[in-house]
């Protein structure tokens, strides 16, 4: 093992607001303090009782008129079923919600949605039958915060929209932590509009749009980030997992306001979830991109250590972007390819875009579009020959293991480095924690795990 020594950079004293986390690298679980008044949940409950631990009301929505900044609101175990959106449908491509969240907590005091301890609180939407586009979760309120919730099967009940979705948000500041968000037609979590949103240790997957009108599989990602305007703070989803989504793992396409990805992961996305049969686009991460056109106004992303594999086309891919985005210290294995630079210039040319460093690709197609970029210090500049003896494991099951405690990723020995790898110390100070005398290729470093 070697000392540990670790370096921390200008780049991570810089901080995102979102709900007054910071951001930097590494999990961070916003405080189990809460200073304000504390309200009970449970499917057997009542909205006419107390809202108390021995006496809970049974819905969201009554424990949402009731809270208030620096509340909170703990759901129990069990299943909260739901039928019906809160409006009828006025046309066949309107847009219903069964939840709504729309007050707003305050700034270092937000209104806290949480499972109780220990336990698995269910949303189900799959019984809904609004025969119209469906949102879950409609997230309009500021300073909001959920964790621990499953979201599960919003549907879409005719063939005349793109998608539905499991959890829409267009409020800012809030942070959803260690959702479980799964089998929707359509993404699984969708930031619209609102800015300084977190998105930590939380899990996408398994979703797929049979009956969407472009066609299925073409728009059920994991996590997206869109349409966001440029005066607006980052989004982040950091320590997030997305596998078996039809169309792509994570997708930033058509934001005007950056998004950082760090810690995250991504496979097997671009299948009928389950299979190998081919549906939608199929990247892990998708940073940007305006359609294939240039657009003058485009924020820079970020996506770094972070791991795809297998999906259906590019691991990492730049998706037409205009602006060179920042790939540091990322792991590309089987995938098609795994960094696809792909960008694109005032003229409407294709051109490749990117800032690549400390980046390994390994078996798939290595690179594409690869040509006008920033790239060095990367696998295939180093001419290191690579093979599986790099690594501790190169398995591909397992990946989607229990948590730890603390909703943090399940340290695994899959992609990491051996301890002799010819990859160790291999890189260049990009501002990130490493520890030896240089930082490690690839997402994870070596620190003896």
């Amino acid at each position: 093992m070697r000392t540990a020594k670790f370096v921390t950079r200008a780049l991570l004293l810089s901080v995102v607001t979102a709900s007054s986390v910071t951001i930097a690298p590494g999990p961070t679980s916003a405080s189990d303090t809460a200073a304000g008044n504390t309200y009970y949940v449970a499917p057997n409950g009542s909205d006419s009782a107390a809202g108390t631990q021995a006496a809970p009301w049974a819905s969201i929505a009554r424990a949402q008129a009731v809270a208030s900044a620096g509340d909170t609101v703990y759901f129990r175990d069990g299943t909260y079923a739901y039928t019906r959106a809160t409006s009828a449908c006025s046309s066949q491509t309107a847009r219903v919600d069964a939840i709504t969240l729309n007050k707003s907590g305050s700034s270092g005091n937000p209104i806290r949605y949480w499972a109780y301890a220990g336990e698995k609180p269910v949303f189900d939407f799959s019984r809904m039958a609004d025969n119209c586009r469906i949102k879950g979760f409609n997230i309009t309120g500021s300073w909001i915060h959920l964790r621990g919730l499953e979201v599960t099967g919003v549907p879409q009940n005719n063939n005349q929209n793109a998608e539905s979705w499991g959890i829409w948000v267009s409020g800012s500041n809030d942070v959803f932590e260690q959702i479980n968000t799964h089998h929707h037609m359509g993404t699984g979590l969708f930031i619209n509009g609102g800015g300084g949103n977190l998105v930590l240790n939380s899990d996408s997957h398994d979703n797929y749009d049979q009956r969407s009108n472009d066609g299925p599989g073409e728009n059920a990602d994991g996590f997206g980030s869109h349409y966001t305007p440029a005066d607006r703070p980052a989004n982040v989803f950091r320590g997030c997992r997305a596998w078996w989504n039809a169309d792509d793992g994570f997708d930033l396409i058509s934001t005007y306001s950056p998004v950082i990805i760090e810690n995250s992961w991504a496979w097997r996305n671009g299948y009928v979830p389950g299979t190998t049969t081919p549906s939608g686009n199929g990247a892990g991460f998708k940073a940007g991109g305006y359609g294939g056109d240039y657009e003058p106004n485009a924020p820079k992303h970020t996506v770094r250590s972070s791991v795809a594999f297998l999906n259906k086309a590019a691991g990492f891919y730049a998706n037409h972007h205009p602006v060179a985005n920042d790939f540091f210290n990322n792991t590309g294995y089987g995938n098609h390819p795994n960094f696809n630079m792909r960008g694109v210039d005032s003229s409407g040319a294709t051109v490749g875009r990117g800032n690549l460093r400390n980046n390994l690709a390994y078996t798939g197609t290595l690179t594409s579009y690869m040509n006008g970029t920033n790239a060095a210090y990367n696998t295939w500049n180093l001419g290191i020959p690579l093979s599986d003896s790099h690594f501790q494991s190169v398995s591909t099951p397992g990946w989607e293991a229990p948590r730890q405690a603390d909703g943090s990723l399940p340290v695994l020995p899959h992609l990491r480095l051996a301890a002799n790898s010819g990859l160790v110390d291999k890189g260049t100070d990009v501002g990130l924690p490493f520890s030896g005398s240089a930082p490690d290729l690839g997402a994870f470093e070596n620190d003896g795990r």
